[in-house]
């Protein structure tokens, strides 16, 4: 079955921690500092195939992950970057955030290739950290995180026309007719269930690309049958025709057919029914008897609407040459540039290291225990046994607002500080 929506995870690489060393060579007793710095880790990159036109492939791969950056090393060795992912993906799809359903990327238009997640950046070495008075630093700054996200990908075909109307109602025969797309065609209800495209070629270069949206039923917009699969494709086209049974055949009246689509339409999103549209009266070849004319009664409920009405037979070909035209009359009075839906989250602001949390709790033996990320990845390259290194960590402790939070929590002078093990007293 065609697949336009999957859900997959997305982690970039983490970036390489720095290294702690120092020169060793002979006739050097006292080298300095030569740790290298740890490589890139590798960027999540989306990349339009246009040999692509399904999701497929993400129903069986669901984790997407690049490789972290390499370690330095000494002699101020710089560890390699790892390579980017990159992910393939057909035209027309849309990444979202899963939690929220915001729009990350739309890889339509001229966005061919964009970057969704960094690696995170390599770690420096000790070599950065001597200073005048701290020759020896004997810490190194660890490799940044990589950036993580479960998102929602969502193919959204397309097309400047797209063809509406209810199951068996001939949009697939007509598409057939008219363009280079060959869907399955038969006498069966919701016998298309993948939308087709095809290019509709008209005398001297002109033409649009129509899309076949599978048919729709009541309470479609609730999610009812795959309302929402086959809705969603709908969002790109600039125009809509209605094909409905003009004759009939199935014992449906055509003009409720086209107010229930409709509804339909409004509920999804109110803003589909601003888009133009047109009604093909379908199955003219298959009306008889002498009573009312339905195609008449169809042109006098919608074309007062100004909804232009062609009666046509798909399967003869009968008025479809008019149709056509008459779409692509209307398609040139339109902005003929594909919608791209608009960026609405930033993935750059994921896993910000500044942004890392932390808790200050008073435990019962009357100490003040500090957690988190921020206090643990500091800790990580921090050497407190060194004067020069516990400076470092008073000064971060002060420039990152853990001491205020302590003094807004009641700590005394005297009290005791736990951090993973470390304790210390705390005096202004």
């Amino acid at each position: 079955m065609f697949a336009d929506r999957a859900r997959i995870f997305i982690k970039s690489g983490k970036g390489g921690d720095g290294h702690v060393s120092f020169r060793r060579e002979l006739y050097v007793p006292c080298g300095g500092p030569d740790g290298g710095d740890g490589g890139k880790g590798g960027d999540i990159i989306f990349e339009v195939d246009d040999g692509l036109n399904t999701l497929t492939d993400f129903r069986q791969i669901h984790k997407y992950i690049a490789k972290n950056g390499e370690p330095g090393n000494k002699k101020r060795c710089h560890g390699a970057s790892a390579d980017d992912l990159v992910i393939k993906v057909p035209e027309g799809t849309v990444i979202k955030d899963f939690e929220t359903g915001k729009v990350i990327a739309d890889m339509s238009g001229e966005n061919r290739r964009e970057t969704i997640l960094r690696g995170g950046k390599g770690g420096w070495g000790n070599m950065h950290f001597a200073t005048p008075t701290m020759q020896a630093p004997k810490y190194a700054q660890p490799g940044k995180e990589g950036q993580e996200l479960w998102v929602q990908l969502e193919l959204k075909v397309i097309a400047d026309v797209g063809l509406v109307g209810f199951p068996n109602v001939g949009k697939s025969t007509l598409l057939s007719r008219v363009s280079n797309a060959r869907p399955k065609v038969a006498n069966y209800h919701f016998t298309t269930l993948d939308p087709h495209l095809g290019v509709v070629d008209l005398d001297e270069g002109a033409g649009f690309v129509m899309a076949d949206i599978p048919g729709l039923i009541e309470g479609a917009s609730q999610g009812v049958g795959l309302g929402h699969d086959f809705l969603r494709h709908i969002e790109r086209t600039k125009v809509l025709i209605h094909i409905v049974d003009a004759a009939s055949t199935e014992g449906r009246d055509p003009v409720e057919d086209i107010r229930t689509i409709n509804g339909e339409l409004k509920a999804y999103d109110p803003e589909l029914l601003e888009r133009p549209q047109v009604i093909a009266a379908n199955k003219i070849d298959a009306i008889y008897g002498e009573d009312e004319d339905p195609v008449e009664r169809i042109r006098q409920t919608f074309e007062p609407e100004g909804i232009k009405v062609y009666p046509i037979s798909a399967v003869s070909g009968k008025g479809v040459k008019e149709l056509l035209y008459g779409v692509y009359s209307l398609l040139q009075t339109l902005d003929r540039t594909p919608v791209i839906f608009e960026k609405e989250f930033d993935t750059s602001l994921l896993n910000a290291s500044e942004n890392l949390p932390y808790t200050v709790l008073k435990n019962e033996d009357g100490e003040y225990v500090v957690e988190g990320p921020k206090i643990e990845k500091m800790l990580g390259y921090t050497n407190l046994d060194s004067e020069k290194g516990f400076l470092f960590f008073q000064n971060f402790l002060k420039t990152s607002g853990i001491l205020e939070d302590l003094e807004q929590a009641g700590i005394q002078e005297g009290d005791t500080v736990r951090m993973y093990g470390f304790a210390f007293d705390y005096y202004k």
